[in-house]
């Protein structure tokens, strides 16, 4: 008879434990967070550079990565993706001091919330400019209203033009005296004031819309959007006063 094979079967042992594996530290944990507290507590440059780029920078630059891919800021052009990342990280660098620790909210919370708003509207600002822009070395591309729009371009407008700008212009400052002059509510006076600024600064400002008007005015004025509101709307009436009765703001009549 052939001999019986047998075979050696190990008994699991249920007092047995698997080996625990190694949980991954979070890229932004409580050494993150404690290293930023640490940052701000300093009062050393030296200090708070040591602080910042061996165990803060580190972290800004793996949020912000993780940030650029999962919600695909660079999905159309994997280029931007360092460009974005250290422009972001830089941004962040410099909201370090806005941190506060004593609301109990973590810092991966906060940083992660700014980087993100950043993100987006560097996307918004990115998508806008593209849309400005048109490349003169396809002309095949190009609608009817592109191609009118280049040919009847003009670099330098026409020196009737800049005299009538300049006389439009000089116009509205004298406009917003008048109207100043007539105010004795301080809010009003706070709000005139930041649009005869507004208007001086004009040439250096990039609005993209009415709300990032309205936001430069409450900056300039101090007051709150309901305060800023009512001046606005007293100020109106004085401009339509003005205008109606004075031939000289013809130009101003909408």
């Amino acid at each position: 008879m052939a001999a019986k094979r047998t075979r050696n079967i190990k008994v699991k042992n249920k007092n047995e434990t698997k080996p625990k594996k190694k949980k991954k530290k979070p890229y932004f944990g409580k050494d993150a967070h404690q290293a930023v507290v640490d940052y701000q507590k300093s009062d050393t440059r030296e200090e708070k550079n040591s602080i910042y780029n061996e165990k803060i920078k580190p972290s800004f630059e793996k949020l912000a990565e993780n940030l650029i891919f999962i919600h695909g800021f660079a999905a159309s052009d994997y280029s931007l993706v360092e460009i974005m990342k250290n422009d972001c990280v830089s941004f962040l660098y410099e909201t370090l001091e806005k941190f506060d620790p004593t609301r109990k909210t973590k810092a991966f919370s906060y940083f992660n919330v700014v980087a993100k708003n950043w993100l987006i509207i560097q996307s918004k600002k990115r998508i806008k400019n593209r849309n400005r822009h048109v490349s003169m070395s396809n002309m095949s591309n190009l609608s009817k209203s592109d191609k009118s729009s280049i040919e009847n371009y003009q670099i330098i407008p026409s020196q009737e033009t800049i005299m009538i700008m300049k006389q439009n212009r000089e116009m509205l400052d004298v406009l917003l005296v008048k109207i100043k002059n007539r105010l004795s509510n301080q809010n009003e006076i706070a709000c005139v004031n930041a649009i005869i600024t507004l208007f001086a600064k004009i040439e250096d400002l990039d609005f993209l819309n009415k709300r990032a008007v309205f936001v430069y005015m409450r900056e300039l004025s101090n007051l709150t959007p309901k305060q800023l509101s009512v001046a606005m709307s007293n100020i109106r009436k004085h401009y339509r006063e003005i205008v109606k009765s004075n031939d000289d703001f013809n130009v101003f009549i909408t």
